[in-house]
């Protein structure tokens, strides 16, 4: 396999609810798809999106079948005009969140270099990566955690 393609659901804050790794061949709007038939598998526990903030490669049947089978408002982003008249690189509403995600991933070896064959074992990387991640920061200690100041 030549690559990888990495399909994110995350929250507001970036963190990932739902990855799914596919062959670098996939379409977005497919990988889409993989990802919210993988979110339907999880019981009623998993928080349902009520809107979802996608960019311009998941327009057209990816929106319509997610509003039909699962109810979800699916928002495309675009850039504005302003951004179309200037060229070079611009940072898009809403984009940089899921960006944001693939960032953090850079700081581990084996998610960032993809070395595994399998799709499942980058799959699983990169929930350990985030796991890792979300850890340390829940383990951070902050000020009030330290004792009486002084």
């Amino acid at each position: 396999m030549s690559g990888r393609e990495r399909h994110l659901l995350v929250d507001t804050q970036g963190f990932p609810l739902k990855v799914v790794v596919s062959a670098a061949d996939a379409q977005d709007r497919d990988g889409g798809r993989l990802v919210a038939e993988a979110l339907r598998l999880y019981g009623p526990e998993m928080p349902r999106p009520a809107r979802i903030w996608a960019d311009a490669a998941y327009a057209g049947a990816f929106v319509e079948g997610a509003r039909e089978r699962f109810g979800w408002t699916v928002e495309i982003v675009k850039r504005s005009d302003a951004q179309k008249e200037r060229p070079g690189f611009q940072v898009q509403p809403r984009r940089r969140v899921v960006e944001r995600a693939f960032g953090w991933w850079g700081g581990f070896r084996r998610p960032s270099k993809d070395y595994e064959y399998e799709l499942e074992s980058s799959e699983a990387l990169l929930h350990a990566a985030m796991s890792h991640l979300l850890l340390r920061r829940l383990t951070r200690r902050t000020p009030s955690a330290c004792g009486p100041a002084g």
